[in-house]
This record gives C-alpha cells, sequence and structure tokens, in this order.
C-alpha cells in the first residue's frame, strides 16, 4: 500500500511540476526577439532618397568614411551628395 501511495505522490509532483514549468517558461525566460525586429532594413536606401533628404545623405558618408556603414548604402549617399554638390557648382557657374 505505501507503494502505491509513494506513486501517486511522485506523480502528482510530476504532473505539478511540468504543469508549472510550461506555464511559467515565458516569464523565466522570455522568447528571443525575431530576426526581423534586429536586423536593419532589407534594401539599403537607394540614390533618389539621398537626394531628397542631404543632409542624411551627409550624415552616411561620415560614417562610411568611420567604417561605422557600408554597402550599398554608402555608395548611394555619396553619389547624391556628389551630384548635389556638382548641380549647386554648375548654378554658380551659370550665375543663376
Amino acid at each position: 500500500m505505501t507503494q502505491g501511495k509513494t506513486l501517486i505522490i511522485v506523480l502528482v509532483t510530476l504532473v505539478i511540476g511540468f504543469g508549472a514549468g510550461f506555464t511559467l517558461r515565458p516569464i523565466i525566460a522570455p522568447a528571443a526577439p525575431s530576426a526581423a525586429a534586429i536586423s536593419a532594413p532589407a534594401e539599403p536606401r537607394g540614390t533618389q532618397y539621398f537626394a531628397a533628404h542631404l543632409d542624411e545623405a551627409r550624415q552616411v558618408v561620415a560614417q562610411c568614411a568611420e567604417g561605422t556603414v557600408r554597402g550599398a548604402e554608402c555608395a548611394n549617399a555619396e553619389q547624391a551628395v556628389v551630384e548635389a554638390e556638382g548641380r549647386d557648382r554648375f548654378k554658380r557657374f551659370m550665375g543663376n
């Protein structure tokens, strides 16, 4: 009879323990953030975006020179800045 009681107590304890573990798991160890929340934008911003936002393009070019930003955004931002400076020089040359 004592073996039967012991077995029932062990089974009830295991069921309560597993149930509590599954219930409290999200609280004890939250799930890792998704990859979409961590990663940067999937595609680099284009030259047209940087042409419309020259201050941001200049910041990106400066960050590229420091080495903190890499990739296609560097080229796009640099191209937008060079084109804007070229247009300004042309306007000054033409007297506009």
